[in-house]
């Protein structure tokens, strides 16, 4: 008995033994812990209590001292990297850190320390492997790029960028040196100028990853973590064949036209010109020049190929100096501010929609029922007639159809989105309907007559929410018998496109039906800001305040091509007649008839009759191929024709005696008085601060976003700048340009709206 007892006590100390050889934990620290598993070292960071990893400072010098200790440990023959999150890898560095540099030198020691990380990993004598799986983006890539081998999960939420452009920078990491190395210069400078990302499938095929892994279905566990499990193992299988050659290096060197065409353009010195120089033009064209991180981008690509050895100082100087303009600044509080409107300040409703009932199967509804398809129990289209449903389906469906052309989504999931779609001719399965969003003409009778249908066919807790762009959510609360539960979710064309739910709320909304519309539009990935009531809500209103000084410069001798170059030059990403048209002349019309009723003149500006008469004439806009333009879908590119029946009008309406604005004076009028109306909205508590303010303006109308926004516009400009500025376009202009008082009061105390 005693020698069976000894006999199992060795055995028992033997697989302890055995056990410690395969794996052993070195080191553990706030981020990272590290094992070491058939002789290779396995480094997991996981930020606690956090959705994402990002490089900080601690985090870096976590991830360092975990490196270090698996690099000079003897038993250890090649390191794996891996995210203990599923859903991400590294999604960059922390946008504070940046944030909180006030010189450019320290922005220049941040770049310095992020590349001396990853050469000591690039330099490490034993294989790294990189085990991606989620967002790999930014600081996050350029650690993937150090290693020595990457693996991908093929999955949804894969996905390798460096999106530094976004926020006006450029990778600072060594990503501008690294990657036109590892995939060439033609694939290298779209990935870094578009900041676009590329899932696992496309990484291989550019040779940015060197394996992928195909994520497994459900079994002992559910398939995320089963799918994580399975990465972690074939890295560490990969990571042990490198150290013994089982696993061939992967070879760097290309041969045959793959190589002439990796080659020539990346290291011959006149193709390489070539490229750099066409890539600048389109830059340019782009974006008109208002950017200058893409021009630095193409120029650090440029200078590190020229002189390897200077590449990287080159890199963390340009960096400095990126984040030390006006412009990134603007895009970094850009960057803040999505980010704060992609939470629910309201915090989670009591009780969740799941069906979602769409009244309208136009652009708007049938956009609306794409965007919910993935995200809820069940969606239902409804219109009055078999054509009009017929319409809408083929709306969802080219949606659908679209993310597939782009490899965002299988055939298979658009199938079966499609069969989840219910559509409806009546309101006889509206009795489980959890929330209803209207979506037909805007016309206030027809608005009343519905609501008072669907509250009659809805159960008690529906909400009713219009998609109105201009009509006072108030005044079509008049028709509700549950006014608490019934406020405005104003959505932008095209819906699956633009990123923007403006919820507009009356003083008889309740917070319940608010926190649940906040919730609705974030799982349609919406930015979602809040607004009160009121004539144009707050996108609308500034809409038409531009668009009155637009058509007032026009009538004052401002061609509609010489309006358009005004915008886009000074940063707007459409020009102003071609806005019109896209909005739709008509739909113009009915807003500036109400504005003038609310406003007067204030808005307006110019002479109505102007859009009057191109809405009798049939001038609709883009909608019917007639507007300020002519629209032929044949025609792809090119100059627009401009419609000849829209030219005898704005000509008939030039102000008499009026000399023609500069290019100058179109961009600052227009861009002013948007400006002011914004600020006035803030004032009259439209728009609950500055923040949502910002965020509603560039991407509900694309407000310039190189500026951040109205609000950051006025820091950075100046608000005793902006009242003079104002003042003396009041003074030739009239009383349009009056400043609002609370931009004055701001300059008078020398407070900014940002801080």
């Amino acid at each position: 008995m005693l020698n069976g007892f000894r006999a199992f006590k060795n055995s028992v100390n033997h697989a302890r033994i055995v056990r410690n050889r395969i794996c052993t934990r070195n080191l553990s620290n706030k981020h990272c812990e590290t094992s070491v598993r058939n002789g290779v070292g396995i480094l997991k960071f996981d930020t606690p209590g956090a959705k994402v990893n990002v490089l900080n400072k601690e985090f870096s010098q976590d991830c360092k001292d975990a490196f270090v200790s698996l690099r000079d440990d003897p038993t250890v023959k090649s390191i794996v990297f891996m995210s203990g999150k599923p859903d991400c890898f590294i999604a960059g560095a922390d946008i504070n850190m940046l944030a909180a540099c006030e010189k450019k030198e320290e922005v220049v020691g941040l770049a310095k320390g992020g590349q001396e990380m990853m050469q000591e990993m690039e330099d490490c004598k034993k294989p790294v492997v990189a085990a991606i799986s989620g967002s790999c983006m930014g600081g996050g890539l350029e650690v993937a790029l150090a290693c020595h081998y990457r693996i991908a999960v093929e999955n949804k939420k894969t996905s390798l960028a460096l999106p530094e452009v976004m926020l006006g920078l450029l990778p600072g990491s060594g990503g501008t040196q690294r990657l036109p190395r590892l995939i060439g210069l033609p694939n290298a400078l779209p990935m870094m100028l578009t900041g676009g990302g590329k899932n696992a499938r496309s990484a291989k095929k550019l040779g940015l990853v060197d394996m992928t892994v195909k994520p497994l279905g459900p079994g002992i566990s559910d398939p995320k973590t089963l799918t994580h499990n399975y990465l972690e193992k074939v890295a560490v299988d990969v990571a042990a064949g490198l150290a013994d050659g089982s696993v061939k290096k992967p070879s760097r060197k290309k041969s045959g036209m793959k190589g002439l065409a990796f080659n020539l353009p990346t290291y011959n010195k006149y193709v390489r010109n070539f490229v750099c120089d066409q890539a600048q033009k389109q830059v340019v064209k782009k974006t008109k020049g208002v950017y200058p991180a893409p021009l630095k981008i193409i120029e650090t690509v440029k200078d590190g190929l020229e002189n390897p050895s200077e590449g990287y100082n080159v890199e963390a100087n340009n960096f400095g100096d990126l984040a030390m303009t006006d412009e990134s600044k603007a895009l970094i509080n850009v960057f803040f501010g999505k980010t704060q409107c992609e939470k629910n300040p309201y915090g989670k409703p009591e009780r969740m929609p799941e069906n979602i009932s769409v009244l309208g199967a136009g652009l708007m509804g049938a956009g609306i029922a794409a965007v919910s398809l993935e995200k809820f129990n069940k969606v239902i289209l409804k219109d009055v007639s078999e054509t009009a449903i017929s319409k809408g389906e083929d709306m969802v469906r080219d949606v659908f159809k679209g993310r597939v052309k782009r490899k965002k989504m299988s055939q298979f999931d658009c199938d079966r989105l499609m069969s989840s779609l219910h559509t409806e001719l009546d309101l006889s399965n509206f009795a489980d309907t959890d929330l209803v969003i209207e979506a037909v003409f805007e016309d206030i009778n027809l608005k009343h007559r519905i609501i008072k249908e669907v509250e009659a066919a809805t159960p008690d807790h529906c909400i009713f929410a219009s998609n109105t762009s201009a009509l006072p959510i108030g005044d079509l609360a008049k028709a509700s018998k549950r006014p608490e539960n019934f406020l405005g979710m104003h959505y932008f064309s095209p819906v699956d496109k633009m990123p923007l739910l403006e919820i507009i709320t009356t003083d008889q909304t309740s917070k319940e039906a608010t926190r649940a519309a906040v919730e609705v539009g974030l799982k349609q990935k919406k930015t979602v800001i809040v607004v009160k009531d009121g004539p144009g809500f707050y996108t609308t209103r500034v809409i038409g305040a531009l668009m009155g000084e637009a058509f007032a410069c026009i009538q004052e001798g401002t061609s509609p091509q010489d309006l358009d170059k005004a915008f886009v030059k000074f940063g707007w990403p459409v020009g102003g007649a071609s806005l019109v048209d896209e909005v739709g002349i008509d739909v113009a019309y009915k807003v500036t008839k109400y504005f003038l009723e609310v406003f007067g003149d204030r808005i307006s500006a110019g002479d109505p009759r102007v859009i009057e008469e191109l809405v009798e004439s049939g001038c609709l806009g883009k909608k019917n191929g007639k507007g300020i333009y002519l629209y032929d879908k044949r025609q792809k590119g090119g100059t627009r024709q401009i419609n000849p029946i829209a030219e005898k009008i704005l000509q008939r309406y030039r102000t008499p005696g009026q000399a023609v604005p500069t290019i100058e004076d179109v961009q600052w009028r227009t861009y002013m008085r948007s400006v002011n109306e914004a600020a006035l909205c803030l004032q009259e508590e439209i728009i609950a601060n500055p923040v949502d303010g910002n965020i509603g303006l560039i991407f509900g109308i694309g407000h310039c976003p190189q500026r951040g926004g109205p609000f950051q516009f006025l820091d950075t400009y100046g608000a005793q700048n902006f009242v003079d500025k104002m003042r003396s376009y009041e003074e030739s202009n009239g009383f349009r340009f009056e400043p609002a008082q609370i931009v004055i009061d701001y300059a008078n105390s020398g407070k900014k709206f940002m801080s």
